[in-house]
């Protein structure tokens, strides 16, 4: 069984939302889009907060701004990477995957 896929968006209220399916489904191939769009948009910050940074010339309005950017940017990309990772086939071998107390 395909175990459910932690999408890019949230309900209105803040509740993740799940997809279960094969991974080739319209809205399987839409959060695809959507993860990378997040990833660019993430990217694309990151270099204005480094330019930001480096010009040492910004009012405390636009400090608060580009902190509440960064934290938008990484609450996307951290469910991104929990949601791809959550997808990540474990082997079978895999010593997490045993039930014995030294792989806990």
């Amino acid at each position: 069984m395909t175990p459910a896929r932690l999408l890019p968006w949230a309900t209105p209220d803040g509740n993740p939302c799940y997809l279960v399916g094969d991974g080739t489904s319209l809205v399987s191939r839409l959060a695809d889009d959507v993860e990378a769009v997040l990833l660019d948009q993430a990217a694309e910050l990151i270099g204005e907060a480094r330019r930001f940074l480096r010009e040492r010339t910004w009012t405390s309005g636009e400090l608060h701004l580009m902190a509440v950017e960064l934290t938008e940017a990484l609450t996307a990309t951290h469910r991104v990477a929990e949601s791809r990772g959550a997808r990540i086939p474990v082997p079978d071998d895999d010593p997490q995957n045993s039930g014995s107390p030294s792989a806990r």
